[in-house]
C-alpha cells in the first residue's frame, strides 16, 4: 500500500469544532461503545469531520484524538492508514472515485479514468483549477453487476459510459450535481438483468393489496372452521381408505391390493366424521382432545373394521405419504395473550422508520394490529414481550429501543428524531 500523508502545513486550517447537529452525532457515536472503550469511535467521528469540511485535516484529528482521550498519534495512525479517508484537500463539488477493480476494468473503467484525466487532472488527488473538482482510482465499490461505475460523495452512478461521465462531470462543475439521478445510467432497474426482468414479470404475487386479501380470506375460513376436533389425534396409518368387501369386489385380474389406491365413497364415512378428519384445530387446547375422541373413534372403526382371511393386510393401508410440515402460527387480533396495553389502531403511520423495522417486521406489526408511533411509544413490559413473540429474532425490540425511537417520532417526526439520536431515521 502506497504511504498516506497528511496535506502540507500550509493548506492546513488552524483549528477544527464539529457545528452544532455534527457535534450531536458524534456524541451519540460515543454513546453507542462500552465505558472505557470509547475511542473505538474515532473511525466513524473522522468520517462526520470528512463529510462537514471535505476532507480530514490534521487539526480534526487532533480535536477529535483529544475528544475520546486518546494519543494524538493513535489518532494519525488510524486516518493515515485507512484510504476512505482524504487527507488532502478534494474537489469542493465532486470528489469522483472511479472503481479499478477487474469486473469494471473489464468493462472499460479505464477510459472512464481518461476522462477525469481530461476534464479536471492528469493526476489522482489533485483538483482542478477552480478547485471544484477532484478524482482517483479505488478499489471495488460493490456494484460489479453494473460494472463499469464511479462514486462521488456516497451516491454510486453505474453502467457508464465515457460519455455519460463527462456529462456528469460538466454537470458536478456547473453546481447542478443534484440533478443527477445516480444509479444504473443505461436505463435498467437496480441490478436486473440489461435485457430486462425474466422473472417475477409480474407483480400481482408480491403486492401488499393481494397479500391482505389472500390473509382475509385465511382468517375468515379459519374462523368458520370448528376448532374443537385436533386433526393429529387421528393416527397415520388410521387415514387409509376402506377398502371393499369380498361380497362387492368386481371380477377382475388385477391384483387384490388394487382397490386399496382408489379413493373410498363419502357414503362410507358418516359426514360427521368426515368433517372431523378434515379439520386442524389448535394443538394446545385440551378440551378439543377430549371431545374429538368419540369421532375419532367412530372414523377408526369404520377405516379399521374386520379383515376377511381372503383379502391381504396391505389392501387395508394406503400408500406412505409424508406429512405436511406444520404452518407457522399467524398473529391473530383476537389472541387470547394479547396485553391491555395492545390496542386497536385509529391511523398508521410509517413504522419502518423506527431503526430495526422493515418491510416485513412492519407487515408483522400490521397483523397484531400495531400501526402507529403512539402505540408503540405506550409498551410496558407485557406488550414489548407479547410482540417479541411473533419475531424472528428476539430482543430487537429493546436492543434497538423502539418505545424511545417511536415517542420521538410520535413528539415531532424527523426533526424530532435528528434532535434526540443526532441522525436521521434509518
Amino acid at each position: 500500500m502506497s504511504v498516506r500523508r497528511l496535506a502540507e502545513a500550509s493548506v492546513q486550517p488552524a483549528s477544527f469544532a464539529f457545528n452544532r447537529a455534527n457535534a450531536a452525532a458524534a456524541k451519540q457515536w460515543i454513546k453507542k461503545y462500552p465505558k472505557g472503550r470509547e475511542q473505538s469511535a474515532i473511525i466513524p467521528l473522522l468520517m462526520i469531520a470528512q463529510e462537514q469540511e471535505g476532507w480530514v485535516t490534521k487539526a480534526a484529528i487532533e480535536t477529535i484524538s483529544d475528544m475520546l482521550g486518546m494519543p494524538r498519534i493513535r489518532g494519525l495512525e488510524v486516518a493515515t492508514f485507512y484510504t476512505q479517508y482524504q487527507l488532502n484537500p478534494v474537489g469542493t463539488r465532486a470528489h469522483i472515485q472511479v472503481c479499478g477493480t477487474t469486473p469494471c476494468m473489464l468493462r472499460g473503467s479505464e477510459a472512464l479514468m481518461d476522462v477525469c484525466r481530461s476534464k479536471i487532472h492528469h493526476d489522482q488527488f489533485h483538483t482542478n483549477d477552480k478547485g471544484t473538482l477532484s478524482w482517483e482510482e479505488v478499489e471495488c465499490l460493490g456494484a460489479c453487476v453494473n460494472a463499469p461505475m464511479v462514486m462521488v460523495f456516497k451516491d454510486t452512478f453505474e453502467d457508464l459510459t465515457p460519455e455519460r461521465l463527462a456529462e456528469i462531470i460538466d454537470l458536478y462543475d456547473a453546481g447542478k450535481g443534484a440533478s443527477v439521478v445516480p444509479g444504473p445510467q443505461n436505463g435498467r432497474t437496480g441490478s436486473e438483468p440489461a435485457s430486462g426482468l425474466t422473472t417475477l414479470i409480474s407483480e400481482k404475487a408480491i403486492l401488499k393489496s393481494t397479500r391482505d386479501k389472500e390473509a382475509k380470506a385465511a382468517a375468515k375460513a379459519a374462523k368458520a372452521a370448528p376448532d374443537a376436533i385436533i386433526a393429529t389425534a387421528v393416527p397415520a396409518q388410521d387415514t387409509a381408505p376402506v377398502a371393499p368387501s369380498n361380497a362387492s369386489k368386481p371380477k377382475t385380474d388385477a391384483p387384490e391390493t388394487s382397490p386399496a389406491l382408489k379413493t373410498p365413497s363419502k357414503a362410507k364415512v358418516a359426514p360427521a366424521a368426515e368433517k372431523a378428519a378434515s379439520v386442524s384445530a389448535p394443538l394446545h387446547s385440551a378440551a378439543n382432545a377430549n371431545k374429538a375422541a368419540p369421532e375419532v373413534e367412530q372414523v377408526s372403526k369404520q377405516r379399521n373394521g374386520p379383515k376377511t382371511k381372503a383379502e391381504p393386510e396391505a389392501a387395508f393401508r394406503a400408500p406412505e405419504a409424508k406429512a405436511p410440515a406444520a404452518k407457522p402460527v399467524k398473529p391473530s387480533l383476537e389472541d387470547k395473550n394479547r396485553p391491555a396495553g395492545i390496542a386497536r389502531p385509529v391511523a398508521v403511520d410509517d413504522l419502518k422508520l423506527i431503526s430495526g423495522v422493515g418491510p416485513k417486521i412492519e407487515g408483522i406489526l400490521h397483523d397484531l394490529g400495531i400501526f402507529t408511533f403512539a402505540q408503540v411509544a405506550s409498551w410496558k413490559k407485557a406488550e414489548r414481550a407479547w410482540v417479541d413473540g411473533y419475531l424472528s429474532f428476539h430482543g430487537r425490540i429493546d436492543r434497538d429501543d423502539w418505545v424511545k425511537q417511536a415517542k420521538a417520532l410520535g413528539k415531532g417526526g424527523v426533526a424530532e428524531y435528528i434532535r434526540v439520536f443526532g441522525k436521521k431515521p434509518v
